[in-house]
């Protein structure tokens, strides 16, 4: 130990009032949890912090979550490590536009001009939200996440996160933008990234596209509804459809190969009811011939199946579904007939939920509707922040690939998740599924506001159209730039839209393609290459199971495309919260707990102990029991701490500030020790694992075997103040305190700094993690069975008290102890004579395994 100190400050009443304040302030005075960037890259642990969506508030699981990670960070760092701990914040995208339009009621129309003096309404009204530019919407994006990052600070510090606040960054800043933006130029310029109009998953909502990670699954009720189609000189073609309503968008019938109820129909064609368009019956291995008559229409575009449909069978397009979510106003070219524009009319304009009964209707009116819909329930594909049902449109768009399309890509990010360290090991199989499973390109691409621009424009033809072949892009060291505002290289503003002109790419970056970077914008990636040096690739990324297929897949592939490695040696996934209904907690669904009630009610070293309780990977319910034995814990601690000083005294600390290990002499105190170090060694196992639960399992257990058998039983030789075996006793007391206030410290950092602060001179945080050797040098031949002898054996005596009703402090008549283990409780006898009051103990060895202890209490007085 390297502190110093010569006297105690022990309060006079402990508390855990104010501690939170007192030592949030103390900790950044001293700078104690500051990254040292002088050390080397082995001396250096370095954390890929999850940057939380500054969009609203945090709640309870973000606790549960970074509180694991916090303990790794506080583990690591008093193991000598230089830790490199930032924060982010993920501020850009859909969740913070949502928030802005609601709490300044206004809402974003890029075709209005900016407004310097712009303010938004005095008395916000989310249903009649003010139109303003894209600028104006920004500036507002930017004021309220200001706020948002200051309230999550508030609340991580209160929480005791021992995060460097000198090392932030937000997704939406100017360090984050030019990394996406160099990182994407990089991918085009490699062939990573492009451009490509095809089907593309579409919130009408929100008018933008969703990329399949972004997608989820909801039961919603529906119906089959069976239709006729027609062919020549034929039995009419019956199938089920869920989507009438695409009936003009229908495009092929379609049959399993090995059906042999179509093997006639395949290469023929039949017309489609109501329009009367001619449509060819394909063979293809996706239909179902178990799913209703399994034959079906193929539409362009109803689902992702029928899109696969689509591009293997070569078949036309005719979409019908607008980016609003309406029929469009013109019908395909294919319906022609005047009688096929008249029943087109009925649809066009209307929601997709209006035009299924008008199809319906118009079906009933032909006879083309065989019997009444069918209700059943299915799975709808929802953009899994969106309110309806996803479309599919064809637009433009950006892709990276990930080997969705590309086996020898998918081979290569399969092989990237085997060579990154799993906790638990068992979560690399959902990373294998998701990269398995993948039909398609990454789509990074937005049609939304507050995001980082796609850094391209484009040059207009001579008609004003734009060249997307041909694309205008900007130096690296012009970076960040808005093409929105900023000028391509070799123009001039006043030709922005004009025919042999330019213009600049509306879009912006999925959050993903920026929230991919993190390790690369924390490290200061081509902005601070020596930190970059220090620190990448990084040491741990933490996050959670749900974003999995998000977050840690695009930041693999980024990294492999950019660095050729993986972006962190070792990933470790938190489970879920669940609420009392053991639900999973979400903001979706309303379940969710805001933190700062609890941590007021319980302490942040109560709610910190309740989540280091919960595994990794496991999901852990909503518990303010837990969180009560933490604050108990908590109490225990500083109780117990007080206590323990005050036996010892400043008398047994050598001149460095702790005990001297040669003052222990005795087989009860070297017993104490031994286990101690017995616990040392597996907690730091168990963090070197990062299983934080089982550290603090062993650590809690010996903790309260300690005060409550240890402590009395060599309290009152403690106090002898002139004997060798009261010297062993204060030496043996001071090592386990010093022990366990840092084998506490990475759960309980407020309570473990507080007690340490009584007795030591620096925070316990800048301590040494204790080393198993040093107390097993201490105890020497120490065998932990002796203090488990002498445990069982007071414990016995108290059982006998309390059942008589009488006080711990009665004195006891005789002890006798049998078993085979009795010598090593007989080492302990005059600490079991005075801890049980007893006069007489009697040691008797027997064939017996377990210790059988007799009580003899004297007679009640007449």
């Amino acid at each position: 130990m390297t502190n110093r100190s010569r006297s105690f400050r022990v309060p006079d009443k402990p508390s855990l009032d104010g501690i939170e304040a007192k030592w949030v302030d103390a900790w950044d005075e001293s700078g104690v949890y500051h990254f040292d960037r002088t050390k080397s890259r082995e001396d250096v642990f370095s954390i890929d912090t999850p940057p939380p969506t500054v969009s609203g508030s945090l709640h309870i699981g973000h606790v549960f979550s970074y509180t694991h990670t916090d303990t790794v960070a506080r583990f690591q760092r008093m193991r000598g490590k230089s830790v490199f701990y930032p924060m982010g914040w993920d501020d850009n995208g859909l969740p913070t536009e949502r928030r802005v339009q609601n709490y300044y009621g206004v809402r974003c129309d890029p075709s209005i001009g900016y407004d310097p003096d712009f303010a938004p309404p005095a008395k916000p009204d989310p249903k009649r939200q003010v139109p303003i530019s894209r600028r104006n919407f920004i500036e507002l994006c930017d004021r309220l996440t200001v706020e948002d990052e200051k309230v999550f600070e508030g609340i991580w510090r209160r929480l005791g996160l021992s995060v460097d606040w000198r090392h932030t960054y937000a997704t939406i800043d100017d360090g984050s933008r030019a990394a996406a933006q160099r990182a994407f130029l990089r991918n085009l310029a490699r062939g990573e990234a492009y451009m490509a109009e095809a089907p593309t998953l579409w919130d009408v909502t929100f008018r933008t596209a969703v990329a399949q990670a972004e997608l989820e699954d909801r039961e919603r009720p529906g119906a089959y509804h069976e239709i006729t189609f027609h062919r020549d000189g034929g039995e009419p073609v019956r199938i089920e459809t869920t989507r009438p309503e695409l009936l003009a968008a229908c495009v092929a019938l379609v049959a399993h190969p090995e059906d042999e109820r179509y093997q006639d129909l395949f290469g023929s064609t039949v017309r489609t009811p109501v329009f009367g368009v001619e449509v060819p019956v394909k063979a293809h291995r996706l239909a179902d011939p178990e799913k209703g008559s399994g034959i079906a229409m193929i539409c362009t575009f109803g689902d992702v199946t029928d899109v696969t449909w689509w591009r293997e069978l070569q078949l036309p397009t005719r979409p019908i579904i607008g980016w609003d979510g309406r029929v469009v106003a013109e019908p395909p070219a294919d319906v022609d007939s005047p009688e096929a524009r008249e029943a087109y009319a009925a649809l066009a304009g209307a929601t997709v939920h209006t035009a299924r009964e008008r199809m319906v209707a118009l079906l009933r009116d032909s006879g083309d509707l065989i019997g009444e819909p069918k209700p059943i329930t299915h799975p709808v594909k929802f953009y899994e922040k969106g309110d309806k049902p996803l479309e599919i449109v064809t637009t433009r768009q950006w892709y990276i690939r990930n080997g969705g399309r590309d086996a020898e890509v998918r081979d290569a990010l399969i092989g990237r998740g085997r060579d990154l360290t799993w906790y638990p090991a068992h979560m690399r199989t959902r990373y294998e599924n998701w990269v398995e499973g993948l039909n398609g390109d990454w789509l990074i691409s937005r049609q939304r506001f507050f995001g980082v621009p796609f850094p391209v424009w484009y040059p207009l033809d001579a008609d004003g159209n734009p060249r997307y072949d041909d694309p205008i892009l900007p130096d690296e060291a012009a970076l960040p730039i808005d093409p929105s505002s900023d000028v391509p290289p070799g123009h001039t503003e006043d030709r922005r839209g004009e025919p042999d002109g330019f213009t600049g790419d509306p879009d912006v970056m999925d959050t993903w393609a920026t929230s991919s970077l993190s390790p690369q914008i924390a490290a200061g990636w081509e902005r601070d290459e020596d930190l970059f040096a220090r620190v990448f690739p990084m040491d741990l990324r933490p996050q959670g199971q749900d974003i999995i297929r998000t977050w840690l897949f695009s930041t693999v592939v980024r990294s492999h495309f950019e660095h050729g490695s993986l972006p962190w040696y070792n990933t470790a996934i938190s489970g879920w919260i669940l609420d009392p209904d053991r639900k999973k907690m979400s903001k979706s669904k309303g379940n969710v707990v805001t933190p700062i009630d609890l941590l007021e009610k319980y302490s942040s070293d109560a709610i910190r102990y309740w989540a280091a309780s919960g595994r990794l990977g496991t999901d852990t319910a909503l518990d303010e029991g837990q969180m009560k034995v933490g604050r108990r814990l908590s109490i225990k601690i500083l109780n117990a701490s007080k206590f323990a000083l005050s036996v010892a005294g400043e008398g047994a600390l050598t001149g460095s500030g702790g005990a001297d290990p040669a003052a222990v002499t005795e087989p009860l105190d070297r017993a104490m020790l031994a286990a101690l170090a017995d616990v040392v060694e597996d907690a730091t196992a168990a963090f070197e694992g990062y299983d934080h639960t089982r550290a603090l399992e062993r650590t809690e257990r010996f903790f309260w075997e300690f005060c409550d058998d240890y402590l009395e039983l060599v309290k009152a030789r403690a106090y002898d103040a002139e004997s060798t075996a009261g010297a062993s006793a204060r030496s043996a007391l001071l090592i386990a305190l010093s022990a366990l206030h840092r084998l506490f410290a990475p759960f309980v950092p407020f309570v473990a700094d507080e007690v340490w602060s009584w007795w030591q001179e620096e925070s316990v945080h800048a301590a040494a993690w204790p080393d198993a050797a040093e107390f097993r040098t201490a105890a020497g031949n120490g065998d932990p069975a002796v203090l488990t002898a002498a445990s069982e054996v007071l414990r016995a005596v108290r059982k006998a008290k309390s059942e008589a009703k009488l006080s711990m402090r009665a004195e006891v008549e005789r002890v006798v102890v049998r078993g085979k283990n009795v010598e090593s409780a007989r080492l302990s006898r005059g600490d079991i004579a005075a801890a049980g009051r007893a006069a007489d103990l009697d040691f008797q060895a027997s064939d017996e395994a377990e210790l059988r202890v007799e009580v003899t209490l004297p007679e009640p007085a007449e």
